[in-house]
């Protein structure tokens, strides 16, 4: 699908459910525009459930990761984009940080984070998948679907067409 955040803003923004993410993060990655079936991950400071959450396969979904907004490590880096796009996501959105951001420019992957830092995350194994985030002023849901490129976020419970 072709679009523009700032289109699907002239034509759905009256919708119920319409959701417009505060503008706090930075675009990475070679795809600078993506959308997809919002998968949800919640974790501080550990990275553990990124890396098993990213080992599936899947087909036109987004991972969306509440770090808690840290700037103290990294939660994504180069290597598990990679394993991202090998098995077919979208994008990946974290309210925290990513290194490797050179290399992750270089990928067919979407990628928004507050900032980078060059320290990678503890590994715990802590965290949950599937749960309610809130950050940026959006509440992101599993399987509501997430639109996103240079101008911003949207989440919509139901696809746009």
């Amino acid at each position: 699908m072709s679009f523009q955040t700032a289109d699907l803003c002239d034509k759905f923004s009256e919708q119920d459910n319409f959701q417009i993410a505060e503008p706090i993060l930075r675009l990475f990655g070679g795809k600078r525009r993506f959308c997809g079936q919002i998968t949800t991950l919640k974790v501080f400071e550990d990275n553990s459930l990124v890396r098993s959450v990213l080992e599936e396969k899947v087909s036109d979904r987004v991972l969306v990761i509440d770090g808690g907004g840290s700037r103290r490590c990294a939660l994504l880096g180069d290597n598990l984009a990679g394993l991202a796009v090998e098995n077919g996501w979208q994008g990946i959105i974290v309210y925290g940080c990513i290194r490797g951001s050179e290399m992750i420019d270089r990928l067919p992957l979407g990628v928004m984070a507050l900032n980078t830092h060059p320290l990678r995350s503890r590994k715990h194994g802590q965290g949950d998948t599937n749960v309610l985030i809130t950050f940026a002023g959006v509440n992101f849901k599993q399987n509501h679907y997430l639109y996103a490129d240079g101008d911003g976020i949207i989440v919509v419970e139901t696809k746009l067409d």
